[in-house]
């Protein structure tokens, strides 16, 4: 922190950003270089004969300066963030774009993800694609390769996505198999399947969905709880093999 000034003006310049909300409760204005604001912020205090009282100017000076010290900072902090995106995990189904450069013959763009979740690359054999994304199979198709290659460069891409399938049958419009990108809810399914059939029980919908160990759990929706604005925990994001069942 640095002070300077007259008597009269004291320009405060710290690296922390105070809100300029504070600035008209402790009688502050900013100064003329607060728009620069990278290294720090610029605050002048306000004249101290204009601030009025009978104290001598440079103890009120120094306790306008602790006053800010000691104001919360909680208002600077960042905006707010964004929560990231899932990755994408290759499915079966999927084509991947493979290659390596200055190796043609380890290139291609048709390396399909076999029904087992696996595909095979040259020199390396079998790959298991299961649950990785991009990157990790990038990682892994470098680390293999370099028993042949020196310091390869791998670069693998999704092609084609048809295996993030999900399912939509029952009492709507155009029941059948859908390929979303990246991910849908509910109520989009619904909506891709061309909405629901006047005989619907649309209290009574489900989602079929199989866990990583193999077993099956039906979650319950209830659409208009859902199109009411309530409960919308219930609209969730659908994940590659769900089956929206509506009776």
């Amino acid at each position: 922190m640095a002070i300077a000034g007259s008597s009269s003006t004291i320009t405060w310049i710290t690296e922390n950003r105070l809100a300029d909300r504070h600035a008209p409760q402790a009688g502050v204005a900013l100064g003329p270089h607060a728009a620069q604001g990278q290294q720090g912020y610029v605050i002048q205090l306000k004249s101290v004969r204009a601030l009025g009282g009978s104290m001598h100017s440079k103890l009120r000076q120094f306790a306008i300066l602790a006053l800010l010290l000691t104001a919360p900072l909680g208002a600077t902090a960042a905006g707010p963030t964004v929560a990231d995106e899932p990755i994408y995990t290759v499915k079966p189904g999927d084509t991947l774009s493979i290659a390596v450069w200055k190796e043609p013959d380890l290139t291609g763009n048709a390396f399909l993800v076999r029904p087992d979740g696996t595909f095979t690359f040259p020199l390396v054999g079998q790959v298991d694609a299961r649950g990785k994304g991009v990157v990790e199979l990038q990682t892994l198709l470098t680390t293999r390769i370099k028993k042949y290659i020196a310091d390869p460069v791998v670069t693998v891409s999704v092609q084609e996505i048809k295996g993030n399938k999900i399912y939509v049958i029952g009492q709507v419009t155009k029941p059948g198999e859908f390929i979303v990108n990246p991910r849908v809810n509910v109520m989009q399914a619904l909506s891709m399947a061309g909405g629901t059939t006047p005989f619907a029980s649309l209290k009574d919908i489900i989602i079929l969905r199989r866990t990583p160990e193999g077993q099956q759990s039906a979650l319950p929706f209830r659409y208009n709880d859902v199109a009411h604005g309530k409960d919308l925990q219930q609209n969730v994001d659908l994940q590659a093999g769900d089956v929206v069942v509506v009776p």
